[in-house]
């Protein structure tokens, strides 16, 4: 499996406050990132795939809304987290 337990606890320790922090907004858009990279190459391969096509489009929206409360609730943790892991806009 692409994202397993060490994998997850990776992404939270890097983004979120520890190895435990799975609330936090910048450490769901972190998970959501790798989510949306992976879904993404399947797609490439896959063109067919529609329901994946669709999981990807829901991710991408969830992402979108977390940056978004973070832009409205603290710009500065907003422009880090584009900033590390390299989003647009």
């Amino acid at each position: 499996m692409y994202l397993n337990k060490d994998k997850k606890t990776e992404i939270f320790g890097k983004y979120g406050k520890d190895a435990k922090d799975t609330g936090s907004a910048e450490s769901q858009i972190a998970l959501f990132t790798y989510r949306i990279a992976h879904l993404t190459e399947h797609v490439k391969a896959n063109h067919k795939d529609y329901v994946t096509t669709r999981s990807l489009t829901q991710l991408v929206g969830k992402r979108r809304a977390l940056l978004n409360y973070l832009k409205e609730r603290d710009i500065e943790r907003y422009r880090a987290i584009v900033k590390n892991l390299g989003l647009r806009k």
